[in-house]
């Protein structure tokens, strides 16, 4: 049941974050969709609740818009790897997958930034080469990290300016 719950919730949250729910029958659809898919999984196994949620537990780190879109576009993408290998012959097996690649467009964005963040990791900071290029850059970096963290506090003191707490 909790599975059930929390798959509703993950797929909830992505819809109405982004505007995907025209209307409550398209979520009961796909609650219905999801409902199959549990027992095409035999999700209601007594080891699902071992070691605590996959997906939920990382949202609540990210509150952005944008941050979200970054995580949910990344999660989206393990939804469509895992519907990859099953039967594609069943309609709410479609059902979801065409939902879930609906959702995966509007979040190309997030898409790229996960690349982006991929790239990174591979950079071979090693390199002399690499490392001559990050030097010139870093002036830049500190100034965009600088235009950031003050935007943060200079909202956050309008805020206490504007609150009565």
């Amino acid at each position: 049941m909790a599975f059930q719950t929390y798959s509703l919730f993950v797929l909830s949250v992505i819809m109405i974050s982004f505007g995907h729910v025209e209307n409550r029958l398209n979520l009961l659809q796909l609650q219905n969709d999801i409902d199959k898919l549990k027992a095409d999984f035999n999700s209601s196994h007594s080891d699902v609740a071992d070691g605590g949620p996959i997906f939920t537990e990382r949202l609540s780190s990210w509150t952005e818009r944008n941050e979200k879109r970054i995580i949910l576009s990344q999660i989206i993408s393990m939804y469509l790897k895992m519907l990859e290998n099953t039967d594609r012959s069943k309609a709410h097996v479609r059902n979801i997958a065409e939902e879930l690649h609906t959702l995966k467009e509007s979040l190309s964005d997030g898409s790229k930034k996960i690349e982006d963040l991929k790239d990174l990791t591979k950079l071979q900071m090693s390199d002399l080469k690499i490392q001559r290029k990050a030097v010139n850059e870093l002036f830049s970096v500190l100034q965009k990290l600088g235009d950031t963290s003050g935007s943060h506090k200079r909202k956050r003191r309008q805020f206490q300016r504007l609150c009565k707490c």
